[in-house]
């Protein structure tokens, strides 16, 4: 566990002053490291960002709910490489706070589209209309049913100055009929920028410790580990790399 003294130290930022860096249209760059060097990153960052507070908690725990078809078309638009894909989730920010269902779009040229409507409450099954909204911007007009559940992590850090945010989750787990797989030792960190360039801080962190730029889906990977018999050949470098993170040591 992170020392809270050291969350404390990064001047606060509200969900309400985030909406000026939404980055709905954005590039996004991930990456994997063992979270051992999470202390030392935050330590290295503070100067720069400023972290997420809510309900004055710097930190929020996630759940989602991801939806698929009966032939888990998104899954394997994934893992079969098509530059246009979508997935769609049910997203619960916190115990009790903001729900949204989200269809987030992969385009041609790298970058995400992602779109969202409010939710009362974490929905089991979509009704109607929102099996309208995730067919419209999602372009599969197939009935989606919930395939997976994740929880984990994050701390969402905004850089001053740049347009620029920066998540990272830890404690990830994932849930699927019954079937629980955790990946506790792992740290998938986010980059996310409205537009291409140099200066990231985070960014210069990760070359300097040797950590590359990495393909981490949540939900490709937790539908990969929770459904052994399910075809994941293209998933397999990122499961050793994710692996191999998880247990590296601090470095």
């Amino acid at each position: 566990m992170l020392p809270r003294s050291l969350l404390q130290a990064f001047a606060p930022i509200s969900l309400h002053e985030m909406d000026d860096v939404a980055l709905q249209f954005r590039m996004d760059t991930k990456y994997m490291f063992n979270a051992g060097k999470l202390e030392d990153l935050l330590q290295h960052l503070h100067d720069g960002y400023r972290l997420l507070e809510v309900a004055g908690m710097r930190g929020v725990d996630y759940a989602t709910r991801y939806y698929d078809t009966a032939g888990l078309k998104h899954y394997f638009d994934h893992h079969n490489g098509r530059s246009f894909r979508s997935k769609v989730r049910a997203r619960c920010y916190g115990s009790g706070g903001l729900c949204v269902l989200e269809v987030k779009r992969r385009t041609g040229r790298g970058g995400t589209d992602k779109r969202r409507t409010p939710l009362a409450t974490m929905p089991m099954g979509l009704d109607r209309g929102q099996q309208a909204f995730a067919a419209l911007h999602s372009g599969c007009n197939e009935p989606l049913a919930p395939v997976l559940d994740n929880a984990f992590h994050r701390l969402t850090l905004v850089h001053r100055e740049r347009l620029e945010r920066l998540t990272i989750d830890t404690q990830i787990t994932f849930m699927r009929n019954g079937r629980e797989a955790a990946l506790p030792g792992l740290v998938v960190a986010e980059l996310k920028e409205g537009r291409t360039g140099h200066g990231s801080p985070f960014a210069a962190a990760m070359r300097q410790w040797a950590v590359a730029p990495a393909s981490f889906s949540k939900y490709c990977i937790g539908t990969a580990l929770t459904n052994p018999a399910l075809k994941r050949n293209m998933f397999k470098p990122v499961l050793i790399q994710a692996a191999r993170a998880a247990n590296q040591l601090r470095a």
